[in-house]
């Protein structure tokens, strides 16, 4: 007789993982700014495969599904993958987790294996492979950002641009005035007739003339460009506060409410540093500051230029700095730089590059990371020549701030 022996049922846990929320619970890895390798300087890059390992490790290890040794494994990883620390049905988990996320198009790795010279490829080292987030990843990271973001301040939405100039549309919001050459001819119906009645009496036929025409009044829907100076200095990592970080995220949450609430709109991302230049926004999640000045100058040029390719009716720069401008792009193409205090030369021609993008009508708006007097007059005198804002925000309540003023700047008259 055949005897049947039952065991308890232990589920796939790699099949009952979220790779959203996995990726949710990775964000602040993922957009690491550089702030943590000031004090751990013999750290992986943050963009390894072997850093991913470790950042995997470290938010399993409290995994509740996965068996206790397994846990117990990953909170007791030693950080220095491969090196047989961990048992190979745990290794071999996190290697079928990263080849899922890979085949679900959220990362993609790029294996820089080491040859012998000859062409011949050896097994991939991972202390030298490389991921990259997909444009999936950092839409999915950008949603959580604007939905952290809209939480926190209480709104759930932000509608379209608005500004205060009435034009001709199919919706209908305010009352109806009389028809002019080249409006839409969305005729309000009622009106008409009624101008036409007080003109002749109620009569049949009714005779209309051109004078008696109203169309419907809708509010003017502005399409807006948008570049975001983002100061990647080495200064937005200093003093004990990444300011940075907050900065990516606040990028990423303003790519995704353009791209599904104003697809008409255009967002630019320009870094500067000692110089300044755009980046696409694949590579925001993973841009990190760097032992840079600050080239306010050069930034805003660069933002002009994109800026003046947009056929957009608005068009403005949000900048995001915590410090004094200390470098200068000359005429040559040679880049003058003086850290110590406001460089009057400096000044100068960064607030004429000011100047030009309010003359090309380009509005500018500085979000100031930093509370110090001279920098609070520096960023009030930007606004004032471009007639922008200046904001005095902190990491906390950046992100409020900027997505706050790009609803509240298409409130205004195109011309």
């Amino acid at each position: 007789m055949a005897r049947y022996f039952y065991s308890k049922y232990v589920p796939n846990p790699l099949s009952e993982l979220d790779l959203e929320s996995l990726l949710e619970r990775l964000r602040d890895f993922f957009l690491d700014s550089g702030f943590q390798g000031q004090f751990y300087p013999g750290e992986p890059s943050p963009h390894s495969l072997q850093a991913l390992y470790r950042a995997l490790a470290h938010v399993l290890a409290g995994d509740d599904r996965l068996p206790e040794e397994w846990r117990r494994a990953l909170a007791e990883f030693d950080d220095e993958y491969p090196d047989g620390s961990l048992p190979e049905d745990v290794q071999d988990f996190l290697d079928r987790l990263i080849q899922r996320l890979v085949q679900e198009n959220y990362l993609t790795v790029d294996q820089q294996a080491s040859g012998d010279g000859q062409g011949a490829q050896s097994e991939a080292d991972p202390s030298r492979a490389r991921f990259r987030l997909t444009e999936k990843s950092i839409d999915y990271l950008g949603h959580k950002s604007l939905r952290d973001i809209l939480s926190a301040v209480g709104r759930s939405s932000f509608g379209n641009h608005r500004v205060r100039e009435l034009s001709t549309g199919v919706e209908s919001d305010w009352h109806s005035r009389p028809y002019e050459y080249g409006d839409n001819l969305n005729l309000d119906v009622n009106a008409t007739l009624m101008n036409a009645i007080q003109r002749e009496g109620l009569q049949v036929p009714l005779n209309l003339e051109y004078s008696d025409l109203m169309v419907h009044q809708t509010e003017h829907r502005s399409s807006c460009a948008t570049v975001i100076m983002l100061d990647c200095s080495h200064s937005m990592i200093l003093y004990g506060e990444d300011r940075f970080t907050p900065a990516k995220k606040v990028t990423l949450a303003l790519a995704h409410m353009i791209r599904t609430q104003y697809p008409e709109d255009t967002l630019k991302v320009v870094l500067f540093h000692d110089s300044a230049e755009e980046v696409p926004m694949q590579q925001v999640a993973s841009i990190q500051v760097g032992p840079y000045h600050t080239n306010t100058f050069e930034g805003f040029r660069q933002a002009r230029r994109i800026l003046m390719n947009q056929k957009n009716d608005l068009r403005q720069i949000i900048m995001v700095t915590d410090g004094k401008p200390s470098a200068l792009t000359l005429p040559n193409g040679q880049v003058y730089k003086n850290s110590f205090g406001l460089d009057p030369y400096i000044l100068s021609e960064t607030f004429k590059e000011a100047a030009n993008c309010r003359r090309s009508g380009i509005l500018i708006n500085t979000f100031m990371l930093a509370r110090d007097y001279y920098l609070v007059q520096f960023v009030q005198r930007i606004a004032q020549i471009s007639q922008g804002k200046a904001y005095l925000t902190s990491v906390d309540n950046l992100a409020e701030h900027v997505l706050m003023d790009f609803k509240a700047n298409k409130t205004r008259v195109v011309h």
